[in-house]
């Protein structure tokens, strides 16, 4: 029988870690400390490469997304785009149903009957300038149709493990509230964007203008070409969602994203949003941690060539603390086990639950060290005459 197993351990053991010492933790880090109280309901900070959530207001509540839900359509086409199944350079020509629906519906690229436009165009236009038209245009193009194409928006989102978030269109133009995102699933999948298609990314995102015809278009991302680092994501706006922001910043080798919910305006919006940012560097650190590759510990398997695999964290990890404190960190490791074999190595098994004093506890993904076979004739007799033992 499955049982859910837990091993506590101190990771100041760990390498590229201080000493284990007893230290006395102040208060930690509050909202008061930032220099500007936002108006946002909704607000979220990330520390991408430490997976830790620095200050979070409502993460899990349901928000209207607007436009930030061009930034899933962006990573459905990254992915076609990866897989081969669509080109950036190919040319498309526009439906006159979609120029004629979306002609003068919010921002667009003015798209007319029978243009011809490059995927590359569409996307640029979707990511910089929010136009609706261009991302309609994208999903017919990428998936033969607006409802195949939702249909690979949600098959990612379940993928990606937003629970809480479900889309009905490609621009998120208001649709009666089918169209919900949560801030914890726009940090999934910002981290997507950015790790599974860092080229891609770079190529699309963050962007103040857009020369398009000949007309410059400009974004309304309020960190593009102000904040030192920043790169994306996507802002949003409809009467209904208000003004909402995904952000995504690099500094210092640090990777921050920033969310942003139900803003009363697009000043509000941006004072938040930098201010939280910069909060997150200011008062932040970053420390080396787990470097990739590291044992963490070991799981017991049934049914195995082995009796037990190794875990191990799969990427490098930093720790974010706050400046001027070195607290103990300690951690569980938990799976469900016996893992049953036969499986591959560095397929995800359990997690790494991370505990720092005066911070929210998270998790790190753990994978399997080495596959594991089949238990053969032999292995079964061993296995068996160890378990009398166990």
């Amino acid at each position: 029988m499955n049982t859910r197993l837990l091993a506590t351990l101190c990771l100041l053991a760990l390498p590229g870690l201080a000493p284990a010492m007893t230290v006395q933790i102040p208060d930690p880090p509050r909202w008061t400390n930032l220099p500007l109280q936002t108006q946002a309901p909704i607000a979220l900070l990330a520390d991408l490469g430490a997976g830790q959530i620095l200050f979070a207001r409502d993460a899990d509540k349901r928000l209207l997304p607007a436009s930030m839900t061009k930034a899933m359509t962006a990573l459905v086409a990254f992915d076609l785009i990866k897989n081969g199944k669509l080109d950036e350079a190919a040319v498309v020509t526009i439906r006159p149903e979609t120029a004629n629906r979306w002609a003068g519906k919010g921002a667009t690229l003015n798209l007319r009957p029978g243009d011809q436009v490059r995927i590359g165009d569409l996307l640029m236009g979707t990511t910089t300038v929010s136009a609706n038209d261009a991302a309609v245009a994208l999903a017919e193009a990428a998936s033969g149709s607006v409802d195949g194409f939702v249909a690979q928006m949600n098959a990612r989102a379940l993928v990606l493990g937003m629970k809480g978030s479900h889309f009905a269109n490609p621009n998120g133009m208001p649709d009666g509230g089918a169209t919900y995102v949560t801030a914890n699933d726009l940090v999934r999948l910002a981290t997507a964007l950015i790790k599974d298609h860092p080229a891609l990314y770079a190529r699309y995102f963050g962007k103040k203008t857009m020369v398009w015809h000949g007309a410059r278009m400009i974004s309304h991302d309020p960190f593009a070409g102000v904040l030192p680092g920043a790169d994306g994501i996507k802002t949003g706006h409809t009467r209904e969602a208000g003004f909402n922001f995904l952000g995504a910043v690099a500094r210092d080798g640090r990777r921050l994203v920033v969310v942003i919910g139900g803003a009363p305006s697009e000043p509000a919006r941006a004072a938040a949003a930098m201010a939280l940012a910069e909060w997150g560097y200011s008062a932040w650190r970053s420390a080396a941690f787990l470097p990739a590759g590291t044992v963490v510990g070991a799981a017991r398997v049934q049914g195995g060539n082995q009796r037990t695999v190794p875990l191990v964290v799969p990427h490098a990890y930093a720790l974010a603390l706050p400046r001027g404190r070195q607290p103990s960190v300690t951690g569980r490791i938990i799976y469900t086990g016996p893992l049953s074999a036969p499986f591959e190595g560095g397929r995800q098994v359990g997690r790494l639950e991370i505990s720092v004093p005066g911070q929210p506890v998270h998790s790190l993904p753990l994978v399997a060290g080495n596959a594991v076979s089949p238990a053969g004739p032999i292995d079964r007799i061993v296995n068996a005459l160890l378990g009398l033992f166990a």
